[in-house]
């Protein structure tokens, strides 16, 4: 009798074992308004750099949660689906909307969130985008530390162009890192959640974190108007919350909900 239960036990057991690998995770999916995410799985990194006194100190951070982030840069189309307009200066259905605000982008999300019914979409934290930026490498791109490889990867200024490109550019086009993520560098600076505390920066705790304690909201990523120090993966400006400019966009991740 002992046995009988023991192997129904057993049984039960791999019963759920194979009904929680029919629950995976998909790698990728689509919403609504056709944006694409791709599945960040958690993990650690070394987040930081030596590069600027802003970025130090160097310190290893674990995301603890997976999430979604978005393939690329939203689109002018695809704001214009939910905000029936379009602010950016550059008018082309493919090129990331630009000349958005981090307001500007909170109501954008909120309209989006209740298009869908959901409470998941918002923007990435500083860590989760560089994490994801860096697909985990310690190198100052994901591809590696040679800046020569990045026209590759990201549309930017370089000082030997005979041509000058000073604006956003169709999203996708270049490589993807890794992780199958288009323009983590390059063609517009990305708004994140977190707010700039420099002191709090260098004191946080080793987990995902989110600054809510500073005036001003943090960019990442560098755009096409920047050279190639301001797109490294722990490269990070910020500015007032209000603010907005016409190499200035964002990119949406997702909450996993339960």
């Amino acid at each position: 009798m002992i046995k009988y239960y023991l192997f129904l036990i057993g049984l039960t057991l791999i019963l759920v074992g194979c009904g929680n690998k029919d629950k995976e995770l998909s790698k990728t999916y689509t919403n609504s308004i056709g944006m694409k995410f791709v599945l960040i799985d958690a993990g650690s990194f070394m987040m930081g750099s030596n590069e600027n006194e802003n970025e130090q100190p160097i310190r290893e951070i674990m995301l603890d949660k997976s999430f979604y982030l978005g393939a690329t840069e939203v689109t002018q189309e695809q704001w214009e689906k939910i905000m029936d307009s379009n602010p950016s200066k550059v008018k082309a259905a493919t090129n990331p909307v630009d000349s958005v605000s981090w307001y500007d982008i909170k109501l954008f999300l909120a309209k989006l969130n209740m298009s869908e019914n959901s409470t998941k979409y918002r923007l990435p934290t500083e860590v989760e985008w560089e994490y994801a930026a860096g697909a985990a490498s310690n190198d100052t791109y994901s591809f590696g530390n040679d800046e020569k490889e990045l026209k590759k990867y990201a549309w930017h200024y370089d000082k030997k162009d005979k041509i000058k490109n000073m604006q956003s550019n169709p999203v996708g086009q270049k490589i993807p890192n890794r992780w199958g993520l288009y323009d983590m560098y390059g063609n517009v600076w990305e708004w994140v959640e977190s707010t700039y505390d420099k002191k709090f920066y260098a004191k946080n705790p080793k987990i995902n974190f989110t600054i809510n304690t500073g005036n001003t909201n943090i960019l990442k990523g560098g755009s096409s108007y920047n050279s190639a120090e301001f797109l490294r993966s722990a490269a990070r400006i910020s500015k007032p919350s209000n603010y907005s400019d016409d190499n200035v966009g964002f990119r949406v991740a997702v909450t996993i909900e339960d």
